[in-house]
């Protein structure tokens, strides 16, 4: 059988059919109606069409922003409010007749790059997303560690360690606490933290470009970040010691990011010697989807590159590299 993959975003749905190799078969990717039973519709949709298309059925894996509890088996925690409390996994398995297995989007991400992208033949991979939010995901020997109540890798929900008097208590979290990892190293938190310094509202991608030009308050503000990102990190690493940290997410595309906290861990982690590489992710925005169709198997090695999605409108659709129409 074919591995489907499935990553809900807020916007959009991907779907991403791999082969036994993790060869792409066909990506999809059409608008996510916002709203439960459209979406869970639109879901069954895509496979439908992936199957159709590639003439095989397939085993169904999807990742989502939030997670299940482990009490009630509902979503949680999720930022398109209208999962939560809502038996999502079930509901799905039942629309498609076939069990679906779902898991955390960053924790998708951790495991994609752990088999078969730039974390591969890590004995411990701590995948980590820097986007308008952060997460993380724990993979251990090519095994998704989701822990026994369901939250391991929630990373951005942890707080700054080693706080500076002006970072405490930190900004509130929508989680209820305040001082969140997620406020204070993301695209957000950039923004938030150069507004607070100068007054001025800049964008994350305007305050990078304004730090590469030597304009002052924003190469400030981008030490801020780094100093943040490597003091967070540094405690995964006293805790998990892991082999590489995977990078996705926008601010993964920052090389100075990739160049500048290594050294910052070091200072901080609780050893003589600090060995664990730190990479940009191999698949970029396609490892939430592929990780998703890896939650019925690890351990296989593609041997082809990401096919580009072309635009058509409402749907994108490549199979086999021919672009169809829909």
């Amino acid at each position: 059988m074919i591995q489907i993959g499935l990553d809900f975003g807020g916007t959009k749905i991907e779907a991403a059919a791999l082969d036994a190799e993790g060869n792409y078969l066909m990506r999809i990717r059409a608008a996510n109606p916002g709203q439960y039973d459209a979406a869970v519709s639109k879901v069954c949709d895509l496979v439908a069409m992936v199957e159709r298309e590639t003439g095989q059925k397939g085993t169904v894996g999807i990742g989502v922003p939030g997670s299940i509890s482990p009490s009630t088996g509902l979503m949680r925690n999720s930022n398109s409010l209208y999962l939560n409390g809502r038996p999502f996994r079930e509901d799905l398995s039942s629309a498609l007749g076939r069990e679906v297995r779902l898991a955390n989007d960053a924790n998708c991400f951790a495991l994609s790059e752990a088999v078969d992208g730039a974390g591969a033949g890590s004995g411990v991979c701590f995948g980590v997303i820097l986007g308008t939010g952060c997460g993380g995901g724990v993979v251990i020997n090519g095994r998704l560690i989701e822990g026994k109540n369901g939250i391991g890798g929630e990373w951005g929900h942890n707080p700054l360690p080693w706080p500076r008097d002006y970072e405490t208590p930190g900004p509130d979290c929508y989680c209820g606490q305040s001082g969140c990892l997620e406020q204070f190293i993301s695209g957000t938190g950039l923004q938030r933290d150069y507004l607070s310094a100068t007054g001025t509202h800049l964008s994350a991608e305007d305050i990078i470009v304004a730090m590469r030009q030597g304009h002052g308050p924003a190469m400030l503000a981008f030490d801020r970040l780094i100093d943040r990102i490597g003091r967070a990190l540094a405690s995964v690493c006293n805790i998990i010691d892991p082999d590489a940290i995977v990078i996705g997410g926008g601010l993964s595309n920052v090389p100075e990011i990739l160049d500048r906290v290594p050294g910052i861990i070091a200072r901080h982690v609780f050893s003589d010697a600090w060995e664990t590489k730190i990479v940009a992710a191999r698949w970029g925005d396609s490892s939430g989807v592929r990780g998703a169709a890896r939650l019925w198997e690890n351990g296989t090695s593609p041997s082809s590159d990401t096919p580009p999605l072309v635009s058509g409108g409402n749907l994108e659709i490549t199979l086999s590299g021919e672009v169809l129409n829909s």
